[in-house]
Formats: structure tokens, C-alpha cells, sequence
């Protein structure tokens, strides 16, 4: 059975009450109404994981419908808004869970999330850094990847590498921040460093059009022909029409 056959299994048994034996219908109790609403919550964010935004909404609705004020259903409600490119409502979901829950490191990161995409840098940068302040938060790396993202978008390069670094030492199986580790290094010549980045994000990752660019560059800096041949033509072949194969024509 499917998570979510599971979640709509209990809600069916949670809704149907026990009106023919007698009982007590659950959802005439605090406990009942506190299960099901937990239930409906998990049941948005299965359907917003999946991609299915606008079906999340409903058992998000019905959540809230139980208790307005839960922080996780309204920080799910911020995600569907998000990723229906709504950003006023997004960031009115999020406000509302983050009064509800102010240091929840993981509605917290979201909330970075959203607004570095609106490319408000400084208000995503010190989001985050609400969100690292909790240490016992298990996604805790994300958060200084996030801030590393932010920093550089900001055109802090060292300080974005202190923080790659950091997240990195905290969860050292991040393509993203490996990557980025592997570009600013190469941008500062210490070219060794930037092909054992190099060489670990590419274990951990398909290759885009800037990690090839930047493995033709490794490669000829350290004579290693064949492999600058290769990541060209991969280049030509996938991304012929970006700004990095333009780039690596001019650098031919």
C-alpha cells in the first residue's frame, strides 16, 4: 500500500465515525481532529512532492479548516504558492506558519528558499541564517548551501566559499555545493583543489553546461587532451545554444 492509499485509509475511517455501533465519532474529539488533521497535512505535502500542486490544496484547506494557525499545513500552502508563481500568497502561507512556529528551522529554510528566488538576497541570506541557528536541525548542510547560493548571488565569492566549506564538512555528499566549491577555486588558481571538487561532484551528479565548460578548463590546465575533447563535444552536442559553449569557443 502506498503512502498515500495509507493517508486516505485513515481518513476514510477517521470520517466515517461510528454512528452504527454507537461509538463516539472520532471527529467529535480534540485527539480524532488532531489525527486527521495531521493526515490531511501529509496528505497536501504527498500530493506537492509529486508535483501535483493544485490537488494539494484541497486536504491542506481541510487542515486549516480544523486549526487555522498549523504552521505546517500553512508552510505547504506557501510551496503550492511558490510553485504556482504566486508569490504574494506563497509569502503570506509562510508568514502565517512562521507566527505560528517563529524558529522552525525547516519552514525557515523554505521560506530562504522562496525568497531568494524572488532575488531578495539580504532577506533570504538572514532567513537563513535563523534557520542555521538551529544545530540540531538534521538538514542543517542545506541551510549553509543555501547561504553559500545566497552569498554568492550577493558577489561575496569568499564568503560564499566559507560557507560551501562548512556545509560540505557538515554533509560532504552535496553536488551543489562541491561544484560550486570546484568553480570558485579554479576562479582563485588553486587548480588542484578545484579538480578533486571536480572530480567528486562528477560521481554525484549528471554534468550541465557550466560543469563541462569547467571540465574542459581543468583539462587543459592540466594536459589531459582526450578529456577536453570529450567534455567539447559534449558541450556542442547537448548545449550548443548557451552562453558556456559560446564561451568555450572563444576560449579555443
Amino acid at each position: 500500500m502506498t503512502v498515500r492509499a495509507a493517508l486516505l485509509l485513515l481518513l476514510f475511517n477517521l470520517l466515517v465515525g461510528c454512528v452504527t455501533t454507537g461509538k463516539v465519532n472520532p471527529m467529535d474529539t480534540s485527539k480524532g481532529r488532531e489525527e486527521a488533521r495531521k493526515a490531511y497535512v501529509q496528505l497536501g505535502i504527498g500530493y506537492l512532492q509529486t508535483g501535483q500542486a493544485e490537488r494539494a490544496k484541497v486536504p491542506l484547506k481541510q487542515a486549516l479548516d480544523l486549526d487555522s494557525s498549523d504552521a505546517d499545513a500553512n508552510a505547504a500552502l506557501g510551496l503550492v504558492f511558490q510553485a504556482e508563481m504566486e508569490p504574494k500568497l506563497a509569502e503570506q502561507y509562510f508568514r502565517k506558519a512562521l507566527s505560528s512556529r517563529p524558529g522552525d528551522a525547516r519552514i525557515l529554510n523554505n521560506y530562504g528558499g522562496f525568497l531568494y528566488e524572488q532575488k531578495r538576497y539580504q532577506d533570504a541570506y538572514e532567513t537563513f541564517e535563523k534557520a542555521a541557528a538551529d544545530s540540531l536541525y538534521p538538514e542543517r548542510s542545506r541551510v549553509f548551501e543555501n547561504m553559500g547560493l545566497t552569498a554568492l548571488a550577493m558577489g561575496n565569492k569568499p564568503q560564499a566559499m566559507q560557507l560551501f566549506d562548512k556545509s560540505l564538512r557538515l554533509n560532504p555528499d552535496q553536488p551543489k555545493a562541491t561544484f560550486e566549491m570546484a568553480q570558485l577555486s579554479y576562479e582563485n588558481r588553486q587548480y588542484v583543489p578545484a579538480r578533486g571538487y571536480y572530480e567528486r561532484f562528477s560521481k554525484m551528479s549528471e554534468q550541465d553546461a557550466r560543469s563541462l565548460l569547467l571540465g574542459t578548463r581543468l583539462a587543459r590546465i592540466f594536459q589531459d587532451k582526450n578529456k577536453a575533447a570529450s567534455f567539447g563535444l559534449q558541450l556542442r552536442r547537448l548545449y550548443p545554444g548557451t552562453p558556456e559553449y559560446q564561451q568555450y569557443l572563444s576560449e579555443q
